[in-house]
């Protein structure tokens, strides 16, 4: 390699008139040099070419390239830094590479990465009638007039733009297949084809496939639409559902919405979405109303199955001594004589209902509770242990649900009278249900606070508030007497004599 001031002087020389030997000889370069820069035409400043050299890092890029894909399933907070790889790479393969060239090569990794997404976002893709995507969102609700963070499914038709949402309080297996079904029977329709947001909730990524839940797979089968999920880092692939995500919380979920129950801000949520398509315009016809072309899409969809799909898992589990059964991580009572026996658990995405397996029996159901480490139990079940061990009143996990003035009456009374009134609410409960039983110890409270509950008075009460036939909103109507007196005592209504 010369100097420019060596190519300047073999230029000017041959400029000159001198031959090629001779400014070799007085250049000190080669004749094969003096042709090359006799030559060239250009001589504008290039960018440094990198020299093309082996690292001592390469045996471990292919390593931390799948160190960092299995980052981009953590947090922010919980991924690796170059400092953390050159750790790993030193303590757990030996490598003799240094801090910088780590940092180096993992800086390059990232920026390609970016790169590659940065130019992948803006692919436009073509979607055909009759095809949709799906994703999930969060945002806040008021449920029963208590504020909360929940999860709303999206699903869009990108050919004609609409976009339809479900609110859930979770994203499993069967919160995805219900909303499926409560979109297709909206519509009228099951899509052809669906794409999912890299197997949100009906599945989970083995290697560089997805495997599918049961569940899913049944919804697959029993509706016949296709599938598939999005690659790691390609927002492209659905880039209609995100936007759709964004678009419908910020157009109708603000202020947050209000209503008694899931079910309810499902069905307004999906009035509001096809007020939405009512309203604005298709994006590849802006002059024609996205419902309209909705409309015409609808040919695209394949019908509905004469059945309708139901979104359950079934498992058989066993309940613990207390009878309480496991199910994702909370405990549902199946009852005291379940005990550590099998029980058959459907799940649903708003109950969780458990059966004798050998006979069918309803044993107990519940709303389907989402979290983990908490014990369901239906106050009806318990009440039969309680009025065997009535000591354990006053620390039992029912005492919530039993409402105040009762509560306070039962903690009054003496333990034979407190067994024999918790025997006698139980009788009832399994009659008629908790909540008519609490309403027909409120009316024996207001009518004779001194007594005890029996079965005998209190069951027959709960049945008639059960079915509605209660006449006396006042308290326990008293016999009419005065035909005894009249008799024994000879009078009249007036007290005169007769």
């Amino acid at each position: 390699m010369i100097s420019m001031t060596d190519k300047n002087s073999i230029r000017l020389l041959w400029r000159q008139g001198d031959s090629v030997a001779e400014i070799a000889r007085k250049t000190g370069v080669s004749r094969d040099t003096v042709y090359k820069y006799r030559d060239m035409d250009d001589f504008s400043p290039k960018p440094p070419a990198r020299r093309a050299q082996g690292s001592k890092l390469d045996p471990y890029r292919p390593l931390i390239e799948s160190w960092l894909d299995d980052d981009m399933r953590s947090g922010r907070k919980q991924r690796h830094t170059a400092k953390r790889v050159h750790d790993r790479l030193v303590s757990e393969c030996g490598a003799d590479v240094s801090v910088s060239t780590v940092e180096r090569c993992v800086r390059e990794i990232r920026a390609r990465r970016s790169a590659e997404a940065a130019d992948a976002q803006y692919l436009d893709l073509v979607w055909g009638p009759g095809e949709a995507q799906a994703d999930f969102g969060e945002a806040d609700f008021y449920v029963r007039g208590m504020r909360t963070t929940l999860s709303f499914f999206v699903m869009t038709f990108p050919y004609s733009n609409v976009g339809l949402a479900q609110v859930f309080p979770g994203e499993t297996s069967e919160c995805v297949c219900q909303a499926l079904r409560n979109v297709f029977e909206h519509v009228g329709g099951v899509p052809t084809k669906i794409v999912f947001d890299n197997a949100t909730g009906v599945g989970r990524r083995v290697g560089g496939g997805v495997r599918t839940t049961e569940l899913f797979a049944a919804c697959s089968a029993h509706y016949g639409f296709r599938f598939r999920f999005c690659n790691p880092r390609s927002g492209n692939e659905k880039g209609s559902v995100e936007n759709a995500v964004g678009f419908l919380r910020r157009n109708l979920m603000v202020p947050p919405m209000r209503a008694e129950s899931y079910g309810q801000l499902s069905r307004l949520l999906l009035e509001r979405c096809d007020g939405l398509a009512r309203d604005s315009c298709c994006p590849r016809l802006p002059d024609v109303p996205v419902a309209e072309v909705f409309d015409e899409e609808r040919a695209a969809l394949m019908p509905l199955p004469s059945t309708a799909f139901d979104p359950v898992r079934w498992e058989s589990r066993t309940a613990d001594k207390y009878g309480l059964v496991d199910i994702d991580s909370n405990r549902y009572l199946a009852g005291p004589d379940s005990a550590r026996s099998r029980v058959l658990a459907a799940i649903r995405w708003d109950t969780v209902t458990l059966a004798s397996p050998a006979t069918g029996e309803l044993l107990a159901e519940y709303p389907r509770q989402y979290g983990r480490s908490r014990n369901v139990e239906d106050p009806a079940l318990v009440l039969p242990r309680l009025a065997v061990k009535p000591r354990a009143w006053r620390e039992s996990s029912i005492r919530p649900d039993v409402p105040d003035d009762i509560r306070a009456w039962l903690d009054s009374m003496d333990e034979k009278t407190l067994r024999e009134s918790l025997k006698a609410i139980g009788d009832a409960c399994r009659a008629a249900g908790f909540d008519p039983a609490m309403q027909a110890c409120g009316e024996i409270l207001r009518s004779n606070r001194d007594m005890g509950l029996h079965a005998d008075s209190l069951t027959p009460i709960a049945l008639r508030m059960r079915d509605g036939e209660w006449e006396y909103p006042g308290g326990i109507e008293e016999p009419d007497l005065s035909g005894y007196d009249r008799f024994i005592t000879g009078t009249d209504d007036g007290g005169e004599e007769r």
